[in-house]
């Protein structure tokens, strides 16, 4: 893959922007051989997919997936800029706010962005076709985890579109299903999910995904919002995430909540509003 890109450019056929693009490329496959990273799975074929991992998967007794939305491929799997709204920064952010949360838990954090994503809010980010695909590698990837670890999806923007379509044959190791910034999980409630895994989710009132329609019709659209409280999900504050990609960054709530929910510190959840019902039914502090 680096000698292909190394070519393309320098390859005096392509347009100056397709040069440009193959040195993003080979930039980008430059940094992911470094040899202090774990790439857990890589495929440069079309705009590309890969995962990452954070911490010690063989012996992590938490494992935590962070699922990303639109846009996401090799080019974008991390930034310099607005850093933790791609995946890598997604993941970085959250293994660090886990080893704060609970210094003794092992854990690990998977930035998975091995699925082709929708490409812009055009008619495949409104269709749930994607979502499917990537349900299916989602749960391959999960099934064939190391060890016995209890592991915790959290699913972004069109993330939670596959997280959705995934749960209802989800390995049963999944503990957890939290969504934020969710356009919907192509069900009407969280019982049609079809999973034993507690679902969680939070919206920041800044993002503008409140303002697109929670519907369904001819598959287009992808059914009801999970912060609707008649959606059944456990709510959670997204104090300080300032809109749609913000959800990842230090110091807001809603990554103090999934660090919390990743190690199973349930009773350290933050939930919306003034009440606990996002603790309702969850017995036990670190209860599996």
């Amino acid at each position: 893959a680096v000698a292909v890109e190394k070519a393309r450019a320098h390859d005096e056929k392509l347009s100056p922007d397709g040069r440009d693009e193959a040195r993003a490329r080979l930039d980008r496959f430059r940094s992911l051989l470094k040899g202090d990273r774990q790439i857990l799975a890589f495929d440069p074929s079309g705009k590309g997919r890969a995962a990452e991992v954070f911490g010690d998967l063989d012996r992590a007794a938490r494992v935590s997936v962070v699922v990303p939305g639109v846009d996401t491929h090799l080019l974008t799997l991390e930034r310099s800029k607005r850093r933790y709204a791609a995946p890598v920064g997604m993941a970085e952010s959250l293994y660090g706010a886990e080893r704060s949360a609970s210094p003794g838990t092992r854990t690990a954090v998977i930035a998975w962005a091995d699925y082709t994503a929708p490409a812009g809010l055009g008619m495949d980010a409104a269709l749930g076709g994607l979502a499917a695909e990537g349900a299916v590698r989602l749960n391959a990837m999960v099934g064939a985890l190391p060890g016995a670890s209890k592991v915790s999806l959290f699913c972004h923007s069109y993330g939670s579109v596959v997280c959705g379509v995934a749960a209802h044959r989800a390995p049963d190791r999944v503990a957890d299903i939290a969504v934020a910034g969710s356009p919907g999980m192509r069900a009407a409630s969280a019982g049609q999910l079809e999973t034993g895994a507690r679902i969680w989710a939070t919206r920041d009132g800044d993002d503008w995904i409140g303002d697109v329609p929670h519907m369904e019709f001819g598959g287009i659209g992808h059914g009801a919002d999970p912060v609707d409280p008649a959606f059944g999900a456990r709510i959670v504050s997204a104090a300080g995430a300032a809109g749609h990609s913000g959800y990842f960054e230090p110091g807001t709530e809603s990554l103090d909540n999934f660090a919390a929910i990743g190690v199973g510190a349930y009773g350290s959840v933050n939930c919306a509003g003034a009440d606990s019902t996002c603790h309702s039914g969850i017995s036990g502090e670190r209860d599996g």
